[in-house]
């Protein structure tokens, strides 16, 4: 199990068995080598060397691949080392975690809270 992070150091999701899932154990997409899709089969960028979420900042095409089936939901570490050192990224890389983090969002989160 690998922890991912966000630009700014804080632990967003872990790498387990082929898959992405977020620190609330929901199945955010399936990893193929080290490109990501979310479990629609859209490509949502690659994994990188120091445990992000990244993406060229424009792309021309999209990748499309048939999401396997529904993972069961991993059993998380308490806690996660802390962040490494993160480099600063270069213009035409974006932090997906940062700059979209509504793709990560779930129906429940959208929803008005109950009065």
């Amino acid at each position: 199990m690998i922890p991912i992070y966000r630009s700014d150091g804080e632990w967003v999701a872990v790498y387990d068995k082929g898959h992405l899932f977020s620190v609330e154990r929901e199945w955010l997409g399936f990893v193929i080598g080290r490109e990501v899709f979310d479990p629609s089969g859209e490509y949502l960028g690659f994994l990188s060397d120091d445990h992000r979420l990244l993406r060229k900042r424009t792309m021309r095409e999209l990748s499309y691949y048939a999401p396997p089936p529904r993972p069961p939901r991993p059993i998380l570490p308490s806690n996660v080392p802390l962040a490494p050192l993160l480099r600063a990224l270069p213009y035409q890389i974006i932090d997906m975690f940062e700059e979209y983090p509504e793709r990560f969002l779930f129906i429940s989160e959208t929803r008005p809270d109950m009065d």
